[in-house]
């Protein structure tokens, strides 16, 4: 732990063959669960930021890897959620697509892009720079296992999340999430999913242990 608190914050990072992109440390819930809540980063990287990067910052740090391996996805996924900063993975993702265009491009997500930028479609914005995909984490069954769970900022955000998934599938390669937690009814969360048009992904649960 003491090494990696020296260590510069890694915007870009990979786990396996998928290339990561921690783009901010902001994010609209505070899920108990979160691993940023008793980690500082993931294997080798630190992901606490000490700024938000702007596009050139990372594109920056994306041409120094992008080359190194075949990476099977870019992904929008560290420490904050990548929506907050839209105008910036709208940038990060038409500069890929112009100068990597084989590459996938997958933004992970909690779904509540619509609250933080009420006036713009969010879903077409993504789609039109180029994302192929979302991972969308959902976590519960209904609304009071969402406020429990995640601890949103704003009080309609299980609402809007369920309206986003519904509008991502209609026009993007779209997976559903849930932590195998035990407030959450994963088989419920995987029926909503199929409802909505999505498909679905259990993730792990990983206790920390003091």
């Amino acid at each position: 732990m003491a090494a990696m608190e020296k260590q510069q914050p890694s915007m870009v990072y990979w786990v396996g063959d998928n290339l990561y992109l921690n783009i901010t440390n902001q994010c609209s819930n505070n899920c108990y669960f979160c691993f940023r809540n008793y980690k500082n980063g993931v294997d080798k990287f630190k992901l606490k930021l000490n700024h938000d990067p702007s596009a050139a910052e990372v594109i920056d740090k994306i041409k120094d890897v992008i080359n190194k391996r075949r990476w099977k996805e870019v992904v929008f996924c560290g420490f904050g959620e990548p929506l907050t900063r839209l105008d910036i993975v709208l940038e990060v993702t038409r500069w890929l697509k112009q100068h990597h265009p084989a590459t996938t491009v997958r933004i992970d997500t909690n779904g509540q892009a619509q609250l933080l930028h009420k006036d713009r479609n969010v879903i077409a914005e993504i789609k039109n720079a180029g994302v192929d995909k979302v991972s969308v984490s959902l976590n519960a069954h209904n609304k009071q296992a969402y406020d429990q769970i995640c601890r949103p900022q704003f009080e309609d955000a299980y609402a809007a999340v369920l309206q986003f998934i519904k509008a991502a599938a209609a026009e993007l390669d779209t997976e559903v999430t849930a932590v195998t937690i035990p407030e959450a009814d994963t088989r419920r969360i995987e029926e909503m999913a199929s409802d909505l048009g999505g498909k679905f992904r259990k993730r792990d649960y990983i206790p920390c242990f003091w």
